[in-house]
């Protein structure tokens, strides 16, 4: 499952690195430029619904495998695109086909993994996905500058084969999935219950915020860094992109933590982390920026750790569709705010990107404050959470 994440985030956000260079490459704006990022998201997020249904019917792992696998050809395609609207065509394609892995994992941690274990679990995929994320980005900057941003993706392709056939030989055969009716009116009715509780709203809307913040600032992080008085190159920036370790190590202890004291303590202090993170980034020293992200990383990817898996717990038999709904607000965060904030940045440059991730940072703290009086789940289809 670390692997699974790993592939996921490196062939979803390869590009945000290199956003400056296709704007230079294919003569858009920097808001257009992030399509590249945001409508992959965006796909992702509209099919995780339809996947998760998919997942509870047919089972998790057969759809986790086929998701990475034509993920991985799509990859390689998209470095053979002929212009800039071929690539967020298969920039969405990718999205799409990638949604069976996240809206599958969760559940399959949830079956899988003891309760006892399931924050440390938890923690280690999505350190997963931090690693993922940071790998990928990373070398597609330091490929591009070296040469061109398609040798990059085609690189990417080979990392994705990579994981795919590893993901394939090495994930041990489900022990406790049963089968769902995917009927049209028990989906709406699973909906309905899941909406009803206020805390599976609240975590619902928090990621939303959250992955909104974290995607924009790495958007146009680049290309602050890019201009004066940084004017860092290509290799440099992506080398930021390596703050994503910070993520991966955040994970694997907040999980920890989480199993010890609990979620309704971890997550809004997380979420303040994150806060101090992001108003350190105003700086206009370069060490000062570094180690401002470094904290926003940090607090997110523990965040994001205690709320995934609270989902997960608190919807009981209907945890594949929970997460499903979960990771959808998730990515459509990441689409919504990661493009409008670009319309921040070409106004009034980064400060108006941190004035405006930081309106919705407050909101997710706040909404994270109230979910510490959340009344545990009493039902006898869920486990306490």
């Amino acid at each position: 499952m670390f692997v699974g994440g790993f592939a996921t985030f490196a062939l979803l956000y390869a590009p945000q690195p290199i956003l400056p260079r296709l704007v230079s490459d294919f003569a858009v704006a920097p808001t257009t430029a992030s399509l590249a990022v945001s409508l992959g998201t965006a796909a992702l997020a509209m099919l995780l619904l339809p996947a998760s249904v998919l997942s509870d019917r047919y089972g998790r792992q057969p759809l986790m495998k086929t998701s990475l696998a034509l993920a991985t050809v799509i990859a390689f395609a998209t470095a053979l695109a002929a212009d800039f609207n071929q690539l967020l065509v298969l920039r969405m394609l990718l999205g799409a086909v990638l949604a069976g892995l996240p809206a599958s994992a969760m559940a399959w941690l949830g079956e899988e993994i003891s309760p006892r274990a399931q924050g440390r679990a938890m923690g280690l995929y999505i350190a997963g996905n931090a690693l993922g994320g940071m790998s990928g980005r990373f070398l597609v900057a330091c490929i591009t500058d070296w040469s061109s941003w398609r040798i990059a993706v085609a690189t990417l392709g080979v990392l994705g084969l990579v994981a795919t056939i590893v993901f394939w030989r090495c994930l041990p055969a489900s022990q406790h999935f049963r089968a769902r009716d995917i009927h049209p009116a028990r989906i709406l009715a699973d909906v309905r219950t899941l909406f009803a509780d206020a805390g599976l709203r609240r975590l619902f809307a928090t990621a939303f915020l959250l992955m909104g913040v974290f995607t924009s600032l790495y958007n146009y992080l680049g290309f602050r860094l890019h201009a004066a008085p940084f004017e860092l190159g290509q290799s440099a920036i992506g080398a930021v992109f390596l703050l994503y370790f910070v993520g991966t190590l955040s994970s694997a202890w907040t999980g920890r933590l989480v199993d010890r004291i609990g979620r309704r303590a971890v997550l809004w202090t997380m979420i303040l982390v994150s806060s101090t993170g992001l108003a350190v980034t105003t700086a206009n020293h370069l060490l000062a920026i570094v180690v401002g992200v470094a904290v926003f990383t940090f607090g997110y990817f523990g965040a994001h750790t205690t709320a995934s898996g609270w989902v997960g717990r608190r919807a009981g038999e209907r945890r594949a569709l929970a997460t499903a709904i979960y990771l959808c607000s998730y990515y459509l965060g990441a689409s919504v705010i990661g493009t409008l904030s670009g319309l921040a940045w070409e106004s009034r440059g980064w400060t108006g990107v941190t004035a405006a991730l930081g309106v919705c940072i407050t909101l997710a703290f706040f909404t994270a404050r109230r979910l510490r009086k959340l009344v545990p789940s009493t039902s006898s289809k869920a486990l306490t959470a």
